[in-house]
């Protein structure tokens, strides 16, 4: 099989499961500018291109990779251009811990939505609406249409799976 073509398709495949989190997160990084926010999409998923072969993962996930590089092309992007103004070292500690708090909570995010959609789509259902949607048991067992019993089961499998699945990306919940 020819060489390229593989490589064509392991980053067409990479595209798909991270380019719409990927990108999330690069239009945060970028302040919400999307044109650079695709720049930095497509440099990192070329970085992805180029380090295919030694790309290996603990987690299962490469999104913690992927971020990581989308953060240094952005920081690159900055220095480059010297887009950024010369601050105080106190001005910068101070805007640098808040935005590096808000960047790790929207990793995470995109980690937790990546372990949910390894889910079952009936343990990711009933998750949906129990915890994200808020709603009781009985409301669930209700739209899903089955017994709360089936809920009740489902959402313990469910947090199993889940807590499994968030494992294997390095997340550990408490």
């Amino acid at each position: 099989m020819n060489h390229r073509v593989t490589d064509e398709a392991m980053v067409q495949a990479l595209y798909r499961q991270y380019g719409a989190p990927l990108m999330a997160f690069a239009v945060r990084l970028t302040g919400g500018d999307r044109r650079w926010a695709e720049d930095v999409v497509q440099e990192t998923l070329v970085r992805a291109w180029r380090n295919l072969h030694d790309l290996r993962t603990d987690s299962g996930s490469l999104m913690p990779w992927l971020a990581t590089v989308a953060r240094r092309v952005v920081i690159d992007d900055r220095r480059r251009s010297g887009s950024r103004p010369l601050d105080t070292v106190e001005d910068i500690a101070d805007r640098a811990e808040p935005v590096a708090a808000e960047d790790e909570r929207l990793l995470r995010e995109i980690i937790v939505t990546d372990a949910m959609m390894s889910l079952s789509p009936a343990h990711r259902q009933v998750l949906t609406e129990t915890f994200l949607l808020d709603r009781s048991l009985q409301e669930a067992a209700e739209i899903i249409g089955v017994p709360v019993g089936t809920v009740k089961s489902r959402v313990y499998y469910a947090m199993r799976a889940l807590r499994v699945a968030l494992e294997e990306r390095g997340v550990t919940l408490p």
